[in-house]
C-alpha cells in the first residue's frame, strides 16, 4: 500500500530527494518549503501524487493547519520527515538573543510543532515513523557552531523519550545523523554571527577541522534508497549515521567521556555522601 509521507524542507538537499524517491516508488507525498514556488517542478512531474504547501514551521498553527491540509488530501498520514533547519555559525559569545531564539525556533520548535500536530494522524493510522534530521552535531559538538549543536542536542532529548512515548501504537521514531554531504547546509542557507576579533585564531583552528571532517563529503542522492529502508524496516533505529565519518567521531567522544565520569567517579561518590 502507497504511503503518505509529510517532509519539510523539501526545496533542496535531504528533503528534495527523500521526497523524489517516495515518489518515485507510488507513494504521495505533502511537500513543504518556505517557498512553496520551489516545488513548481516537483508538481509538474508527479501531478495529484504530491502535495505542496507554503509552510514556516515556526509557526505553530500554519503547521497545524498543513498537516490538516495533508490529511484532507490523502486520508492518512504514515511517515513525517522533520528536516527544515539551518545551521547557525558562531562562537558562543558571538552568537545575539535574536540569533539564538531563531536558530531553537527552527531546529527544535518546528521539529516539536510537526511531530505533536502529526501524532494524531499517525495514531489513526495505527503507526507509521517520524524522522528527525539530526546530526553528527546533535552526538557531539564542534567549536563555532555551538549553538546549532545545542539545537540538535536537544532535538536528540525530546525525540528519545517521544520513542518510548508513542511506541505503543506502532509508531517508530528514527534520528538520523548526517556527517558532511554536498548540501547547502553550510552554504547560502547559512547564517553566520557578526565576529569578535578576540576568536580569530580559534576560528582558524575550527575551520580546520570542520575542513577535515567533511573533506569527503557524501553524496544526497545515495540517500534515497537509505531512508526507504529506515521507513521499510520492521524495527527502524533509534538512531543512524548518515555517512562513513560519523562513527569515528561519536566512538571518540563517548570512549573520551566514559573515561573522564570513570576517572570522577569518586567525586561523583562523594557527592553523594558516600566513600569512594
Amino acid at each position: 500500500m502507497a504511503r503518505t509521507w509529510f517532509i519539510t524542507g523539501t526545496s533542496r538537499g535531504f528533503g528534495r530527494e527523500w521526497a523524489e524517491a517516495a515518489l518515485d516508488r507510488g507513494d504521495r507525498v505533502a511537500a513543504t518549503a518556505r517557498d512553496v514556488s520551489s516545488l513548481d517542478d516537483l508538481a509538474a512531474r508527479y501531478g495529484d501524487s504530491v502535495l505542496t504547501l507554503a509552510l514556516d514551521v515556526t509557526d505553530r498553527e500554519a503547521v497545524l493547519d498543513a498537516l490538516k491540509a495533508a490529511h484532507e488530501r490523502f486520508g492518512r498520514l504514515d511517515v513525517i520527515v522533520n528536516n527544515a533547519g539551518y545551521g547557525q555559525f558562531g562562537m558562543i559569545e558571538e552568537i545575539s538573543e535574536a540569533e539564538a531564539r531563531a536558530q531553537f525556533e527552527t531546529n527544535l520548535f518546528g521539529a516539536l510543532w510537526v511531530t505533536q500536530g502529526a501524532l494524531p494522524y499517525l495514531r489513526e493510522a495505527g503507526g507509521g515513523n517520524i524522522i528527525q534530521v539530526s546530526s553528527i552535531g546533535g552526538v557531539s559538538a564542534f567549536a563555532n557552531i555551538g549553538i546549532y549543536n545545542a539545537s540538535k542536542w536537544a532535538l536528540e532529548g525530546f525525540s528519545q523519550a517521544l520513542a518510548q512515548e508513542v511506541a505503543l501504537w506502532g509508531i517508530h521514531v528514527t534520528l538520523v545523523e548526517p556527517g558532511g554531504f554536498s548540501t547547502d547546509w553550510g552554504g547560502s542557507s547559512a547564517k553566520h554571527a557578526t565576529k569578535l576579533e578576540a576568536y580569530e585564531k580559534v576560528r582558524e583552528i575550527a575551520a580546520e577541522a570542520r575542513g577535515k571532517r567533511v573533506a569527503n563529503p557524501g553524496d544526497p542522492v545515495a540517500t534515497r534508497s537509505a531512508i526507504l529502508k529506515i521507513v521499510d524496516a520492521e524495527k527502524p533505529p533509534l538512531r543512524v549515521f548518515f555517512g562513513e565519518a560519523p562513527l569515528g567521531i561519536a566512538t571518540a567522544d563517548y570512549e573520551s567521556r566514559l573515561a573522564e565520569w570513570r576517572e570522577w567517579q569518586p567525586v561523583a561518590i562523594e557527592a553523594q555522601g558516600g566513600r569512594a
